[in-house]
Parts: C-alpha cells; structure tokens; sequence
C-alpha cells in the first residue's frame, strides 16, 4: 500500500516518501530480473468472474491461449491467494492434456514445508506468488489453450479483486474493484504477471443485476440470468500489460458526454453525487482529446471511464479505459471546493490519461524502467493543464513541488537513481517513491529544454509510434530523442538517471570570464568524488536579460558569456529547467543580491 502524501500536487499512485535500495559505488546493484520460465508465452485471455458481495469471495475461469516455444511438461505461472479446482490443457486438434501427480513437480526448488497444494491434482504453489502446473504428457511445441477453474477472495487489503466499503441511502455496502499495478492481478487470477507478457483480454462478469459492472472495454452482450443476476460481456482489449487489467461491480451512476474526436466518455460515482464528477469530466475530455494531437496518436479505445472508489490505497490507477480514482482526486464540488482541490482534480486526471500512451500504449519492458511511466506522465500531465489553465502559473508550482522536492530528497547519501535495478515482485512497490516521480519529471524538463520542445515532440511521437502496443527500456526513449534531434541524448542523460545525486555548479568570474565547477551535493556537507561527471546543462542569464546557453561535461570549465557578464550580475540556470543547484561566488551573490 502507498500512502497519501501531504503534498496535494502528487497524483496517480501516490509515491512512498523514500525507499531503501541497495547501492554500489554510487549506483544501484545490478540484479537479473527472477522471471518466469520462457517456455509458455501467452497470447490471449478469456475471463469469467463471479464475485460475491456477502460472502466476500468469489469463483472465475480462465481460458489462456499461450505459444509453447519448447517442448515441456509444466507451466509455472503466477498466482496469489487464488485456489486452483481444475486445470486442462487443449491442442489445436481438440485433444486435451490433463495434469499429472503433485508430487512430480519441483519447479522453483522449494521445500517441501512451503508448497501449497490446490484442489486440482497436480497443481501445487511452491512460491508464495506462483503456480506450477505437471501435465500427464509433454505439451507439443505451437499454440495451445489452458483452462483453470479457480475461487479467489475479495479482499480487504485494496489489492487484487478487493472489497471497497460504500454508504448507500444511509447504508453500508459494498462494492468489488481491481487495483492490479504492480503484481496483484496474480490475486485475481492465475496469470503470467509481468509487464512484457502482453496479451489481449476478453472479460465476463456475472453480476447481481441492479449492479454496474464496468472493464476496460465497452459492453459487447448483456443477458439476464436466473438468480436476480445477469452476464456482462466486453469486447476485446487491444494487447496490453495484466496490471492494466480493470473491473469494477457497484451500484453507481454517471454523467457522461462525448470528446470532439468521438471517444465516449464518462465518470461514475455513487448515487446522488454525480454532479461532483462534471469538472473531471471536461477536463478530461479536453487532455484526451490534447494529448490525441500531441503525440500524433489517437486514442484508441471506444471509451474512457473514470470510477470514483471510496476505498482506494492510491491517488489514482491508470487502468487503460477504466481508470480508478480516490474520490478526493476526482470529485469537485463547484461551491465549495477551493481552488487547490481544483487543481489537484484537474492534474491528477491529466496524469492518468497521459498514462492511457505512456504506459498503456508503451510499456516499460520491466519495473527498471518505471520512472518512464511515471516521470513522464508527471511532467505531461502539468504540461496539458498549462495548456488549458495558463493562469495557475502551473511551472512555478512544478518547480516548487517536484524540483525543489527531489533536490531535497536526492540530496541524502541514503538515495538512489532513477534506474533502479529490481529483481523480485516483492520490491516493486519500493520505487513507487518521489525519486521516480519528482527527480524523474525534473530530468524530464531538462530534456525538453536542452532539445527543445518541437524536437523533443518530434522524438516522443516516434518513440510511441515505434513501440505502441509493445514495451520499452529507458535506452529505446534516448534513442528516438537522439534520432529526432541529432543530439546524443543517452550520453547527455546517462549519469542523471542511472547514477544517484546530482550537483551543485561553482560559479565564480576572473579575468573577465566565468569560471564553472561541479561536484556531488550533499545536505550534510559531505564531500563525495564523483567518478562520471554530470553533463549540465547550464543557461545564463545576464543583467540585460540576454542569455548564454553552455554544457559543462567536465569537472570544471570557462565561458565567455556575455558583454554585461563581465561585470553585472548572472543569474545560473535561467528558467530553473535543469536539475542542479547553483552556488555563487561572494562577488556574483552579492550582485545577484542587489539586482
């Protein structure tokens, strides 16, 4: 669970104030990822879900359409809390392979002591978080069908298939939601639960009937059925990463209208308060249509909801088409609220759309990278709302916010880079922390202002054009920059993100010329050597309001600046746009000072 921070600007998964990862020589331990076994890739999903809202649990089938790239005899896959009751394997010429005897299975080299074995013979959990799976017969290399039947809780942990706590006509009830991102969609079903094994979905849920049953994509069939329920079925989800994957069963109502370019959109929320959801719904329509031009790429979804969950651990989750919301990061009331809760709603929905490209569309390729989801969609979520409220003075509060708040946290000999190695599940959730989001945002803006932002667009439009329905490293972003904009953007950016810290820039003037050094800042006064110098990206400004723009890619270095440089004041990193301090010779201060 991430928690709630203080500051009212930082939206989507609400970032952990600071993780604790292990460092060498100034960078993060490389690690080799613990993924699954490379034998069995999926393909598709066909899911069936059948939640029950007084029992708190609920039963599902899965039809896994997978790729055997190898010959083999188990299927290790992922799985939490979920009891397996039947498993089947199916070939293309409709004969089926069933699952041999438990004890045959030593998949991950766990100990006896710790193996869970499910209802279905064969079937057995060595892990805490994965399923294996001993076949009577090794499963033939080429396409293949796996069906599981399996019962599952609807927990109170705001993870996985969760119950969320509402009250209704003065009563308590509850509602059934996903939160998936990280590695949760494992508690909703046995899946291959990592971000490049991506597949397309076909959803079903079977719902009591005066209930709304919502997914990712729009409604295909609804049919009543015995029982006072009914069966909802969506259409198919494009390729896309199992964390993304959405479903919510509550009574809500909506209000809704339709973008200019034609997506359907709307926000539920409970009853009786629906008129709270108008501002994110125009500010919404607005940023999806925004960002549709921007990265020259249509949205691609028939619709987009936005859900209000009175039981939600994060600010907001970026499920593609389904996004879910903590009801303070989505509703307003239009009398009452003040202007900072406006801007939070409005940042917020900003956030997560940006999501609905960079990181639905593209996806980081592992959990390495997700400062790319985060820290761009940071910084492009601020940039869609300067579009459309230029009076907020938005980069003021971004430089408040999220630079000066990474400046203090990157500060600390206990931080780490934005590239943080992760080997397990289970550390993911440790770089959901400010360093991802405000550092990563930061360098974000010092990429748009070193490059420019018509390049830089022209770079970002590639790079989703290049990989859209696919994933991404950090490298394939530095890559479409560099070719977009002829400059070497991995040289220019390698040190920031992969090396921990940042510097402070010595500024001084002798003999008419200024005189830049650089070295590692540290809060406690510290004086760490730094191995590989920063490229900084240093803009002067002089008393005439002329500037100088230079990069200091060594250690120290002169520039001759400007006429008024030689002896007026000089203001160093103009605009705030790049990520170091500056500390001014007593001469410059005192000018600066006085200006």
């Amino acid at each position: 669970v991430r928690p709630h921070l203080a500051s009212q600007a930082l939206g989507s998964k609400e970032p952990l104030q600071q993780s604790h990862l292990t460092l060498r020589g100034g960078m993060a331990e490389v690690c080799k990822p613990d993924l699954l076994p490379a034998n069995v890739v999926p393909r598709h999903y066909d899911l069936s879900i059948t939640p029950d809202l007084k029992e708190f649990v609920f039963s599902g089938t899965v039809r896994i359409d997978v790729d055997v790239v190898t010959s083999t005899d188990s299927i290790e896959l992922h799985g939490l809390d979920v009891i397996i009751n039947s498993a089947q394997v199916t070939l293309p010429d409709g004969s089926t392979i069933a699952t041999g005897a438990a004890a045959l299975i030593s998949l991950t080299g766990s100990t006896g002591a710790t193996t869970k074995v499910h209802k279905c013979e064969g079937v057995v959990s060595n892990t805490e978080d994965t399923i294996a799976i001993k076949f009577a017969s090794a499963l033939p290399v080429g396409k293949a069908s796996l069906t599981l039947t399996y019962d599952g809780e609807l927990n109170n942990k705001m993870c996985g298939f969760y119950r969320a706590k509402a009250m209704l006509d003065g009563k308590e009830e509850y509602m059934a939601v996903t939160q998936h991102e990280p590695t949760d969609c494992r508690r909703t079903m046995p899946c291959f639960d990592e971000p490049a094994l991506k597949a397309t979905f076909d959803v079903t849920l079977v719902v009591p009937s005066d209930y709304t049953a919502l997914s990712n994509m729009p409604v295909r069939e609804e049919k009543a059925m015995d029982g006072g329920k009914k069966e909802v079925k969506f259409d198919t989800t494009p390729p896309m990463s199992t964390y993304l994957l959405a479903m919510v069963v509550a009574r809500l109502d909506f209000v809704e209208g339709k973008s200019a370019k034609g997506v359907k959109y709307r926000v539920y929320t409970m009853p009786g308060v629906t008129k709270q959801g108008e501002f994110a719904l125009d500010v919404g329509m607005k940023v999806l249509d925004f960002f549709s031009e921007y990265f020259n790429n249509a949205y691609p979804l028939p619709k987009m909801d936005m859900v209000a969950i009175p039981d939600f651990s994060a600010g907001a989750m970026e499920n593609w088409g389904l996004v879910t919301y903590r009801e303070t990061a989505l509703l307003i009331d239009e009398e009452n609220s003040p202007l900072v809760s406006k801007q939070r709603v409005a940042y917020v929905v900003a956030h997560e759309l940006a999501h609905q490209w960079f990181g639905n569309l593209v996806t980081m390729t592992w959990w390495t990278d997700l400062w790319l989801n985060e820290g761009f969609a940071t910084w492009v979520g601020n940039f869609a709302i300067d579009h459309f409220y230029k009076d907020w003075d938005i980069w003021t509060q971004f430089v408040n916010q999220y630079t000066n708040r990474a400046l203090q946290l990157d500060s600390l000999e206990t931080s780490h880079p934005i590239e943080v190695p992760v080997q397990r599940s289970s550390q993911v959730n440790e770089i959901f922390d400010e360093i991802s989001y405000c550092k990563g945002a930061a360098c974000i803006m010092m990429i748009t202002s070193y490059l420019g932002m018509d390049l830089f667009r022209k770079g970002i439009c590639a790079y989703l054009e290049k990989h859209k329905f696919g994933n991404a490293k950090t490298e394939d972003l530095w890559a479409a920059l560099t070719e977009a904009s002829g400059k070497d953007v991995k040289a220019f950016m390698g040190v920031w993100t992969k090396e921990v810290g940042y510097p402070v820039v010595s500024l001084s003037r002798a003999d008419g010329k200024l005189q830049m050094s650089q070295s590692r800042f540290l809060s406690n006064g510290k004086e760490i050597a730094q191995a590989n110098p920063w490229w900084v990206p240093m803009t002067l400004l002089d008393s005439e309001g002329k500037t100088v723009t230079c990069d200091l890619k060594t250690a120290s270095g002169d520039v001759a600046g400007t006429s008024a440089m030689v002896s007026s004041w000089v203001k160093g990193n103009a605009g705030q746009t790049a990520f170091f301090r500056v500390r001014y010779s007593d001469e410059l201060l005192a000018q600066l000072g006085d200006a």
